[in-house]
């Protein structure tokens, strides 16, 4: 896979305190990830950008919440978030590589 390929399908981790808590309990990373990718898009892209060994990858579709701008009625943009299980040992330093 192409670098262009890997930035394409993994657009940003997200990190927050459930994140937080599912790396250290069961060694969950969380990223954002193009509309369009597959679970062997984003295990093939963090594979290759981390060196790691991923183990498992969920993938779910998050709706855009509805919002109001100036007195208007807007949508916010549909994501796509996967949760990604690497090996028993391995780590990735999120705000390093990201």
């Amino acid at each position: 896979m192409s670098s262009a390929k890997i930035l394409s399908v993994l657009r940003a981790p997200r990190v927050s305190e459930k994140t937080a808590r599912l790396q250290e309990a069961s060694n969950q990373y969380v990223f954002e990830v193009a509309t369009t990718a597959t679970k062997a898009d984003v295990k093939a892209a963090v594979e290759q950008l981390f060196n790691v060994k991923v183990e498992a990858v969920n993938v779910l579709n998050v709706k855009g919440k509805v919002k109001s701008f100036r007195f208007r009625e807007g949508r916010r943009n549909d994501w796509r978030k996967a949760y990604v299980r690497l090996a028993e040992g391995q780590t990735i330093d999120v705000m390093a590589k990201a």
